[in-house]
């Protein structure tokens, strides 16, 4: 989630606290269930039917695999559409005047958690993942949801945790490319442009070319080795340790190569040739400093972080941060050959990719930390996209299928974090209020969780590929898992009936309501299409 973590005094089953974040409080008589679960709190909103959210279905020919995958992809559908889409309070959610009812309604962060969850991470990433694609309007309100209209105008909010706020820039990028939204689009550019430049402004360091900030997913401060965590401090927010703002992280300088290409990419939208050209000659500097700082060419992979102050500046972290290496490679900071290396070189643990690898010497197996050697399925399914895209099929097919157990062995239910080692739900351990290290709960229902398998899905079975003028199928089927079908899935006036035989990620042959052609539809097309792709090998 978005905001600080903090002890509310909430207890689980054996006293440890209940975390929650920033300055949400808990509902008064919340209790923990026996495997330790959160329910949603009685003063969570109602949850509403969702306008215009399509329901697509994916059926696997082989039964095991339909049991295994395809059920799954159901009630993550439904996770989202249902028990995760919720009304909008204008008082709360629509400081910029942005909101539209219908539908009323957007995508919360969980519903294990009290509200208001006005979190700026949580919005971009489900609207990135999933809700843009399956119900615009729905996406479309869950990202203005964190804007604010300020002196200057649109601007993301400007909360403490500022870091997170430049996904909301790629998101914005991906909801215009799969709706064609431009009035979208014109204000998603002015919210942009004045997004980083206030992050420019505050948080670029010049000497190193990078810009400040914590890494992606790690809020928590056991996502950082010592230091920046530092003995005796009561929090577990990264910020209140010393000199964790200094920080120059992998994920976060990614997600700013990736907000300013997309920012090129608006500008190009919207007939700003001159503007264009200059965000992506600075995307373009950003990558270079990022290869340069963090690229490890004897370890084939990128470095963690860079210490931007303190008593260890200048000094490389070289642990493996799991959503750092899926966003340099999924949004184009590794190269052909650096992609080739990573993707051979990463370290698996037996449930799937970790946030952060290996432990820090303050954990271990038997007490992992909360943001450290733990399976963040959000972070989990950003690498395997990863390797579908990169048309890694065996890699692909062991996320997949990881994710499915995990989800599986929880009751079929998506939930924020897991143990690496036993599968098993848990929060991991993390230094709090008490100023000890204390174990933590994984909540229940988690949006970005099953977002993440819908996506997986989405862009990494079927290959959806979106561009302002086209939308293009890149498969990626592995053998075992037989012919598959994804039929009703929209885009933007399209639906389209998938169909995939063989295996692999090339196309040997594609027909088109039954005609031969490239497994290519223009923007400009409506209507119902079936669309049939033999693959043949990687």
């Amino acid at each position: 989630m978005a905001a600080a973590e903090q002890d509310t005094g909430d207890r689980d089953g054996k006293g440890g606290p209940v975390r929650r974040r920033g300055f949400l409080k808990a509902a008064s008589g919340t209790a923990l269930t026996a495997v330790g679960v959160v329910p949603a709190p009685a003063t969570a909103p109602a949850v509403a039917p969702t306008i215009g959210f399509s329901m697509p279905s994916l059926t696997f020919d082989d039964p095991a695999t339909q049991r295994r995958l395809g059920t799954l992809y159901a009630s993550a559908l439904t996770d989202v559409s249902d028990r995760n889409t919720i009304r909008a309070d204008p008082a709360v959610y629509d400081k910029a005047g942005l909101l539209t009812d219908p539908p009323g309604t957007l995508v919360r962060a969980g519903a294990g958690y009290p509200t208001p969850q006005r979190w700026t991470r949580d919005a971009a990433v489900n609207a990135w993942s999933a809700a843009s694609l399956l119900a615009p309007g729905l996406g479309r309100n869950t990202l203005w949801s964190v804007v604010d209209r300020g002196p200057g105008g649109l601007i993301v909010q400007q909360d403490n945790q500022w870091w997170d706020q430049v996904v909301w820039i790629v998101a914005a990028w991906h909801h215009y490319l799969v709706t064609g939204d431009r009035d979208f689009l014109a204000r998603a550019h002015e919210t942009s442009v004045n997004t980083m430049e206030a992050r420019e402004a505050h948080s670029f360091n010049g000497a190193y070319g990078l810009f400040r900030g914590p890494g992606f997913m790690n809020d928590g401060i056991s996502g950082y080795p010592d230091p920046p965590s530092t003995e005796g401090v009561r929090s577990s927010f990264v910020l209140d340790h010393p000199h964790a703002a200094e920080l120059l992280c992998l994920s976060t300088n990614c997600l700013y190569y990736g907000a300013r290409s997309a920012l090129a990419a608006m500008a190009d939208a919207l007939g700003k040739p001159t503007e264009a050209t200059s965000w992506r000659a600075s995307a373009e500097r950003l990558r270079v400093a990022v290869d340069r700082y963090l690229w490890r060419p004897d370890a084939g992979t990128y470095a963690y972080l860079v210490h931007g102050g303190g008593p260890f500046a200048g000094r490389v972290d070289t642990s493996q941060e799991g959503a750092g290496l899926a966003l340099a490679l999924l949004l184009g900071v590794a190269d052909g050959q650096r992609a080739r290396r990573i993707l051979d070189s990463t370290h698996w643990q037996p449930h799937g990719i970790v946030n952060v690898w290996p432990h820090f010497a303050r954990f271990g197996a038997g007490r992992p930390g909360r943001h450290n050697v733990m399976v963040w399925p959000m972070v989990h399914g950003l690498y395997g996209l990863a390797a579908a895209v990169a048309g890694r099929t065996e890699p692909f097919a062991r996320a997949v299928e990881t994710f499915a157990d995990l989800a599986s062995g929880s009751g079929g239910d998506f939930y924020e974090v897991y143990d690496s080692v036993s599968g098993k739900v848990d929060g991991g351990w993390q230094s709090g209020a008490s100023g000890r290290a204390e174990h933590f709960v994984s909540q229940p229902h988690q949006t970005w969780s099953a977002t993440a398998y819908l996506r997986l899905v989405h862009e990494g079975l079927v290959g959806l590929e979106s561009s302002a003028d086209a939308v293009r199928l890149r498969p990626c089927l592995p053998r075992r898992w037989g012919p598959v079908q994804l039929r009703g899935l929209r885009w933007r006036g399209l639906t389209l009936d998938i169909a995939l035989t063989g295996a692999g990620n090339r196309v040997r042959s594609c027909t088109v309501d039954g005609r031969p052609g490239a497994p290519v539809l223009a923007a400009a097309e409506t209507g119902r299409h079936t669309v049939e792709l033999m693959l043949d090998g990687e």
